[in-house]
């Protein structure tokens, strides 16, 4: 950062973080907003500097998630750690304090959380994949399931756990109390990575992952992946303008000339005949003019790229996504994860060698008197402020009802017009277990902001709100005349956030950005696959990285608001969904720019470790994962399985073993010897799981348009004075057009009336008794 660059958004925040191996993410997303963070190791040095992989002597895995902190490094009987320790704003850690100031925030990011029966368990990134219910969705109909690629469980907690951070650290702003909040790896992929009992994707027809199909579905169709010339293609074709596109691009057939596939089901249906048709015209040209086609007939489409073209695509160049690893030759980084205020929150120092800044840290502690300790009663820090949240399919309606959950009233935007794609349902019902999921405790304003009256509306409703999210094509509502430029003359003090597939710069902005195209344009679809099978692509039902993704930039849009206490300034927070994905394979990435082709479909065995990976147990379809970390893991393994000392292990008697007993059984046989193991838990089993029922991961959340009691996720973390989420109803749209404009505006019915009849306000009894 320059001498001329405005101050980051956690300026001033002092962050401790003492974890290792773990979360060290966590620490460095708030780094890279601001934040002083400073690491605290052993004289002998933290486990992960030797964490793989390891070049030059460097650990990438080191290098990439501890960029932009200081080091120190102190004995556990050094008095100055306590000094340290009590001078953080906020502490991150892998084990509770022993104790704490009453006005800090200790973050205890471990893998199960610091209660309930699995929390002495051991766990690894395939074993939480397992349990959490992202396996079981991974894979093709017939075939064993599918381990996905990349470290997304923990990369997931640890930008759960910087949320988390960031909610308590806002409410000790608000109250001067502290918090202790827990946060497990676990609870974080059942909620961030592709989220069970979450809002899903448009093309799901609003049918929620808990209600899908006991087996993997066969979801292909939903985001075919194509072969082309020079490799694959991946196309996406839900809206009816979409598939006229196709259609004119196969050249008008007859056969295919039917009104009614414009439906999704109906052609969904028919995928069988319009695949091959598609398949044969794309065979013969290159995922170039395949992309540049797609372009030109309003056909979301991208190309499946390795991650070695994804090191020099010029998309990523153009934006400066990477950046040099010091001290490994030729090796590159991901650039950070987002932009604020139009600049890259970026690199600005490299990770710290061992202790390097012990002296200047100690040299500068601040004394920081004892807080009296305070009982206040549990909040939703969020309280009083409002979100206009623009915001469609996942990732918007995530980011708003994360905001929403902690108190902040958010209102849901809507036009009549350019519904939001996830009220799509396959039964035409008004409302969808998904779009409940997803919308929560939001009121809906049906608003048509292409009518001057409609955007003045809008404007007015800026002046006496806090943020504005949306995740449009960029430079949509610059066209509307209501970019930042615009609004910041209404309200100096708002946040304008924005999240698309690519950023809002460089030659891929303007492409549609629907996660599995940015899955493919990332590098993570040509990951997700069978070994055995070039086609055996298999991340079609996942949502991922839209539910994480949002909680990057809630993590950002918070701390301009924590920025905006000090100087009532807002600003922008900018999201690119594929710089996100990138981020979560940021040593994966480093390794590939010095070991070209190092990062490559695994499969469900590891080529380096022929005791860990998938095992077959007794039942239908039923599987578990055992992850051998090291020869005590291997030792322990030996004695559960009660070999004698002459007798190898290999994969063959372990799955003896585990195909005589249930999953659960077994899981809990190696665990209760420390084995890291896990059972393939599918969604609809996690509400029976003793673990989160001890958490109080669940509870019950009712809709009056839809009949049945609805489980619903709870907290982000286990909180000590954050309030659990309330549990209201996700609007339909435009149900609570006329009290916003009344109790907001000031505007009396008549002239809600009058502008209800001109089109427009749209409200709900309005917009149902049309359909009627």
């Amino acid at each position: 950062m320059t001498d001329n660059a405005p101050a980051l958004p956690l300026a001033g925040v002092r962050v401790v973080d003492r974890t290792d191996g773990l979360a060290e993410m966590t620490s460095r997303l708030l780094a890279d907003l601001g934040a002083d963070v400073i690491r605290i190791e052993a004289p002998e040095g933290a486990a992960s500097r030797r964490q793989e992989p390891v070049v030059d002597g460097v650990s990438l895995y080191y290098a990439t998630h501890n960029a932009n902190k200081r080091a120190v490094a102190l004995a556990p009987d050094d008095p100055a750690l306590g000094r340290l320790l009590n001078s953080a704003d906020i502490v991150i850690a892998n084990e509770a304090p022993a104790e704490r100031r009453a006005d800090q925030v200790v973050v205890v990011v471990t893998d199960f959380g610091l209660t309930g029966p699995y929390a002495g368990w051991q766990a690894t990134e395939w074993t939480h994949q397992a349990l959490g219910a992202v396996l079981c969705r991974s894979g093709l109909p017939g075939r064993e399931p599918l381990l996905p690629p990349g470290t997304m469980a923990y990369e997931s907690a640890a930008a759960q756990a910087a949320w988390a951070a960031l909610i308590a650290y806002y409410n000790r702003l608000e109250t001067g109390v502290g918090d202790l909040v827990d946060i497990s790896v676990y609870e974080s992929t059942v909620q961030a990575i592709d989220a069970g009992f979450g809002i899903g994707g448009s093309a799901t027809g609003g049918v929620p992952a808990v209600n899908g199909p006991r087996g993997r579905p066969d979801a292909r169709h939903l985001y075919p992946i194509f072969r082309c010339a020079d490799g694959w293609v991946r196309l996406c074709i839900l809206a009816p303008r979409q598939w006229q596109g196709m259609f004119t691009w196969l050249g008008e057939p007859e056969e295919f000339a039917d009104p009614a596939l414009a439906s999704l089901g109906k052609r969904f249906a028919a995928a069988g005949k319009i695949y091959p048709a598609i398949g044969r015209m794309l065979a013969t040209r290159t995922r170039d003019q395949i992309v540049t086609e797609g372009v030109r007939y309003g056909v979301p489409t991208a190309a499946l790229l390795t991650p070695t073209e994804v090191l020099t695509a010029e998309q990523f160049t153009a934006r400066g996504v990477f950046t040099d690893v010091k001290g490994v030759p030729g090796a590159l980084m991901p650039n950070g994860f987002l932009e604020v205020d139009g600049a890259r929150a970026a690199v600005r120092t490299p990770a710290p060698s061992h202790g390097q800044h012990t002296d200047e840290v100690l040299a500068d502690l601040p004394e920081v008197a004892p807080a009296e300790p305070t009982t206040v009663a549990r909040t939703r820090p969020l309280a009083g402020l409002r979100v206009l949240d623009l915001g469609v399919i996942v990732v918007g309606a995530e980011l708003g009802r994360l905001f929403a959950d902690m108190g902040a009233e958010v209102i849901k935007v809507e036009n009549k017009a350019f519904p939001d794609g996830s009220r799509q349902t396959f039964d035409g019902a008004p409302i969808s277990a998904s779009f409940a999921y997803g919308h929560r405790n939001k009121l809906g304003l049906g608003l048509n902001l292409r009518s001057d009256q409609g955007k003045d509306l809008f404007k007015q409703l800026v002046a006496v709100s806090d943020v504005v999210v949306s995740n449009f094509k960029p430079g949509t509502l610059e066209s509307l005349g209501l970019g930042y430029d615009e609004l910041v003359e209404i309200n100096p003090g708002i946040v304008v956030a924005d999240s698309s597939a690519f950023g809002p710069t460089g030659p891929w902005s303007r492409r549609l950005g629907y996660g599995p195209l940015v899955r493919a344009s990332a590098g993570l679809s040509g990951l997700w696959r069978y070994l055995d099978d070039e086609a055996g692509h298999s991340d079609a039902s996942t949502i991922y990285p839209d539910h994480i993704a949002a909680r990057y930039e809630a993590v950002a849009i918070l701390a301009k608001l924590i920025a905006r206490r000090r100087d009532g300034r807002g600003g922008t927070v900018s999201v690119a969904q594929a710089e996100i994905i990138l981020g979560q394979l940021s040593h994966q990435m480093a390794y590939e720019s010095v070991r070209p082709g190092s990062l490559a479909p695994v499969g469900n065995a590891k080529p380096d470790n022929a005791l860990s990976g998938l095992y077959p147990c007794a039942g239908d379809d039923e599987w578990m994962v055992v992850d051998i970390r090291d020869t005590g893991d291997a030792h322990r393994l030996a004695a559960v399985l009660e070999t004698g000392p002459e007798t190898p292990l290999d994969r063959a008697l372990i799955a003896a073993w585990t195909a005589q007993r249930p999953p659960r059984r077994a899981m809990s046989e190696m665990q209760a010897a420390g084995v890291p193991a896990a059972m393939m838990q599918r969604v609809p089993e996690l509400l029976d799981d003793p673990h989160l029922a001890h958490r109080g991961f669940f509870r019950t959340m009712h809709h009056p348009r839809i009949a049945e009691s609805m489980p619903t996720e709870n907290s982000p973390a286990i909180f000590e004075h954050v309030e659990d989420p309330t549990l209201n109803p996700a609007p339909v749209m435009g149900e609570q057009s006329r009290e916003v404009l009344t109790r907001l505006l000031g505007l009396p019915d008549a002239d809600v009336d009058a502008l209800i009849a001109a089109d427009i306000v749209q409200q709900a009894a309005t917009l149902e008794g049309a359909a009627r």
